[in-house]
């Protein structure tokens, strides 16, 4: 089965080792292509993602940085990854090849320079995350105690986003910020967060903030981070499940999908431990659920409620 996973922080372990840790087959990769190929991935979201104490006048230059490891890496040396530049360009995707998408996690490379903004999304950014967990001149993260809203300039980059059909992603606002881009985004979406409901955990979504996404025709994709999974204990991919499980209760079965965070976390739910491993979901869904409905959450949910 097909899977789209919206979020992974490859792009991150290519720039720190400067080039050492190789796309195609590097074991330091979760999201290698030969780990890609085999867990039957057909489209990969790539993050760009800067930590908060690079200096303010560098941020811009690593992202730039990461995605030369995308095209350079990512692309150039793995002929079946394709680029995906437009929403249509999944359709175009021939057996065998692999999509590949690039989004920034927080907004903190920009500044307050929205050209800067404009540069990304040329050179390829389609899903743009104003936080992380930190705040930044858009809007405070999850992490951040003071919990405000967006700013005047985090409005500006929603409307650019609205403009550039680009996903607004929500998934490391706190809940101000939220619901902010609630009354602003055209096309939100949570690339990788799970319900709050199940694991207290600051960065899942409260059942009202997973309701207000499906009222708006956005999507929640679940992500693997054991933290936000489970509380304490080991974690499986059943409890995984039950988030997808929870989110349907409330409305969303059309509207789930995957987000991983593969790269981006150290310690993983047991048998699904990097991309390979996918089918060992997919196989624990269908005992749950129908094909249709699991296809959906795999990939057709994305498919059917993208930017248009």
């Amino acid at each position: 089965m097909q899977i789209i996973d919206l979020h992974c922080d490859a792009l991150l372990k290519l720039y720190e080792s400067k080039g050492k840790v190789k796309f195609r087959d590097s074991l330091e990769l979760d999201t290698n292509y030969e780990r890609l190929v085999a867990g039957g991935v057909k489209v990969q979201a790539f993050a760009i993602f800067i930590y908060p104490d690079i200096k303010s006048d560098q941020k811009f230059q690593v992202a730039l940085d990461q995605i030369h490891y995308f095209y350079t890496d990512v692309l150039a040396n793995n002929p079946n990854m394709k680029h995906i530049k437009e929403w249509s360009d999944f359709d175009q995707l021939k057996e065998g090849e692999i999509g590949a998408v690039l989004t920034l996690e927080g907004v903190d490379a920009i500044g307050n320079d929205l050209q800067k903004l404009s540069i990304l999304h040329q050179l390829g950014v389609r899903s743009i995350g104003l936080t992380w967990n930190n705040a930044n001149l858009a809007a405070d993260g999850a992490g951040e105690p003071r919990g405000a809203g967006l700013t005047t300039f985090g409005k500006e980059i929603v409307q650019f986003n609205n403009d550039h059909k680009i996903l607004t992603d929500v998934s490391h606002l706190c809940e101000k910020a939220f619901w902010d881009v609630m009354e602003e985004a055209r096309y939100p979406i949570a690339s990788h967060s799970n319900a709050r409901a199940l694991c207290n955990h600051v960065r899942n979504l409260h059942d009202e903030q997973a309701k207000a996404m499906f009222e708006k025709n956005g999507l929640i994709h679940v992500v693997y981070c054991p933290q936000f999974v489970k509380e304490q204990g080991d974690v499986t991919i059943d409890d995984l499940i039950k988030h997808i499980d929870h989110f349907c209760a409330l409305g969303g079965e059309k509207q789930i999908g995957l987000g991983s965070d593969f790269d981006g976390i150290m310690t993983k739910v047991q048998g699904l431990e990097d991309a390979s491993k996918y089918p060992n979901l997919i196989n624990e869904l269908l005992k749950r659920y129908s094909e249709d409905t699991v296809k959906g959450f795999a990939y057709q949910n994305f498919l059917d409620y993208r930017p248009k």
